[in-house]
């Protein structure tokens, strides 16, 4: 599948297994569809109690949406499309990307029929990576030459490009609705971006050292992604400016990627002990817990994609390889919030904001 998507087994019961971390508790869903045609299956991000991602369906990706359950899927394959994906939601929209003739950046409101394209005039392809509020972010290929960064607010006409002056290429993967972060290609060399609305706005978030870097997912006050230092992927946390770059890359790790960021928290993927390890932090490299301790059974690599929360539960969308059904299922990761007093000591207090993507 897509971005790495393998397979998926039959439904699971939801586990509760303890973490890395004192007192902290993961409970796993799997969201795979139970269907003989389904095989197999992603969540990529999610808001509220819903989750968004894709399933293979005869062989085709189809953007989905979940409400904490299995059988709770829905199809947001619009009708004519070959292929789908939703890479994000907030509230009651998803947004994503639908190859109609070609990639076609998507917006719905939960059924299939309700699809909007975002495709502004003058591109050949476009996808949307990310949605806060009535935002939403990713990238246009305008006039079959080079991809814009951009926004929109919910219809094609509304394209805000976002392309930073003397870039050549540039790609937007997240907002918290009033910022947008991404990559621009600078002289050959790709740069974690922070943007507030226009291109006249671009801040180059890239470390010092740094071969490449690119930013995934922002909370507003906190940003997360990757940066190349010393020929190693290294998941990375920002607070607004290059110079604020925290390396989350755990011991031992091989390569490591942060994807999604909620307040305090960010998840990602690490490769450790020979395999893609789904992650979660907070804040530092020694922080680093592997998620995938949190399934039973046989499973290779594990993925995380988005974090998020609300005043009770903190939530994490990913994936991973069921080796007993050879196939990528769909997995959902969620642990109470503490009350305030337990939270202090165990900083997990809060009220997150939503937020994802892809590496």
């Amino acid at each position: 599948m897509n971005h790495s998507l393998l397979a998926v087994v039959p439904a699971i019961a939801a586990l509760t297994v303890a973490s890395t971390n004192v007192g902290a508790q993961w409970t796993v869903t799997n969201l795979h569809p139970v269907a003989p045609t389904h095989s197999a299956s992603a969540a990529l991000g999610g808001s509220g109690t819903q989750q968004v991602g894709e399933v293979t369906v005869g062989g085709w990706l189809n953007a989905a949406v979940w409400s904490s359950s299995s059988a709770s899927w829905l199809n947001l394959h619009p009708a004519g499309a070959e292929s789908s994906s939703a890479w994000a939601s907030s509230g009651t929209q998803q947004v994503g990307d639908v190859f109609a003739n070609n990639q076609r950046a998507s917006l719905w409101s939960g059924t299939a029929a309700s699809w909007v394209d975002l495709s502004p005039a003058s591109s050949t392809s476009s996808s949307a990576h990310a949605i806060s509020g009535t935002q939403q972010v990713g990238q246009a290929v305008m006039n079959g030459i080079a991809s814009h960064a951009g926004l929109w607010t919910g219809t094609a006409a509304s394209w805000i490009d976002l392309h930073p002056a003397g870039s050549t290429s540039s790609i937007a993967y997240g907002t918290s609705g009033s910022q947008q972060v991404g990559r621009a290609i600078v002289g050959l060399v790709g740069r974690a971006s922070l943007w507030t609305g226009s291109a006249a706005s671009w801040i180059d978030l890239h470390p010092a050292g740094s071969t490449h870097s690119h930013a995934l997912a922002t909370s507003g006050a906190n940003q997360v992604g990757a940066a190349i230092i010393g020929g190693v992927n290294r998941a990375g946390l920002w607070s607004g400016t290059a110079g604020s770059w925290v390396d989350l890359s755990p011991a031992g790790a091989l390569h490591s990627s942060a994807a999604g960021v909620a307040d305090a928290h960010q998840a990602g993927t690490a490769f450790v002990g020979g395999r893609n390890r789904a992650s979660f932090w907070t804040g530092t490299a020694a922080s680093w817990e592997d998620l995938s301790l949190s399934l039973t059974g046989s499973w290779g690599d594990t993925f995380a994609n988005s974090v998020w929360g609300d005043a009770t539960t903190l939530y994490i969308a990913g994936w991973g390889m069921n080796l007993t059904t050879d196939r990528e299922e769909a997995l959902l990761w969620t642990r109470p919030i503490p009350a305030p007093g337990a939270a202090a000591l165990l900083g997990l207090g809060g009220v997150f904001a939503a937020r994802r993507r892809r590496a």
